[in-house]
Formats: C-alpha cells, structure tokens, sequence
C-alpha cells in the first residue's frame, strides 16, 4: 500500500501535481476540520468508484488513517493501483502545521 505523508502531500500540492484528494470521513466530521479534495464517506465509497481515476493518483484520508487504509485495502482488491493513504489522517496533517 502507497503512504503518503502530510509533508508530502504538501509538497504535491505546493507543486501543483495533479492528484485527486478525498476525504472519507462522515460529514460531521469533515464540517469541524477538512482540507479540501472531494467529499465521499466511506459507507458510499465502494458504490461510488466510478468516480475514482484510473489515470492519476488518488490520495484517501480520514482522521487518523485508519478508515483509509481499510479502504484502499478493499479497492486494492477490485484492481486500483493507484491509491495512496495519508498516513495518520487529519491528526499528522494538524501536528504537521
């Protein structure tokens, strides 16, 4: 499974890479604190993969990353190769400021 730290994730971001960036966390959650990218809660994930790119990296995150690794896990397994997590979710992203 691809990692992806928050410093990276910034670097990607700062470098204007084109990625596809999706919280999958309920929608109370993404309301106190988010950073941006699509909206898709994991519940409805797996029914929404047509949303998913096949043509650039896609990075999940969640709060601490582990809904994200679960998930990416379970799309693995239906043929996506080019997932990556944002290791320790929202909480690294927040210690990284």
């Amino acid at each position: 499974m691809n990692q992806l730290t928050p410093t990276e994730l910034k670097q990607w971001t700062a470098a204007g890479k084109d990625f596809l960036l999706i919280d999958i966390r309920e929608g109370w959650e993404r309301e106190q604190y988010n950073i941006g990218g699509m909206h898709i809660p994991m519940g409805e994930l797996f029914s929404q993969t047509s949303e998913l790119p096949s043509d650039k990296e896609v990075v999940l995150y969640c709060e601490k990353g582990i809904r994200s690794v679960i998930a990416i896990q379970r799309l693995e397994t239906s043929g996506f190769q080019n997932l990556y997590n944002l290791a320790g979710g929202m909480k690294a992203w927040k210690e990284t400021l």
